[in-house]
């Protein structure tokens, strides 16, 4: 699978020249975990993005953002309706932070 998290993680890992071998150890895995999740094979645990955006000198809610839309592509990406439970989900997000403000 095309991760655009994992993609985003080298990216930032190589400005940095960084090695995976350095960069693991940080969030307590090996290089075996920290390369199959560059290659979306394996994902990140919620927790350790913000810890991995401070390695990466990186915007921890890019991440975030990137790691939910991989998620969320998973889940629909053998849907022939996806684009519109998207929407439909969108919509419902939208719905219920007009309702938190208005609270």
């Amino acid at each position: 699978m095309k991760s655009q998290f994992g993609e985003r993680v080298r990216e930032l890992r190589e400005k940095q020249n960084l090695y995976l071998r350095q960069v693991a150890p940080l969030l307590e895995m090996d290089t075996a975990q920290l390369s199959k999740i560059e290659k979306g094979s394996r994902l990140l645990k919620r927790d350790q993005i913000p810890v991995l955006a401070e390695i990466l000198k990186a915007d921890s809610n890019e991440l975030l953002v990137l790691w939910l839309a991989d998620q969320l592509y998973e889940v629909v990406k053998d849907e022939d309706v996806a684009l519109k439970a998207m929407d439909a989900a969108q919509e419902t997000l939208k719905s219920n932070k007009r309702n938190k403000r208005n609270k």
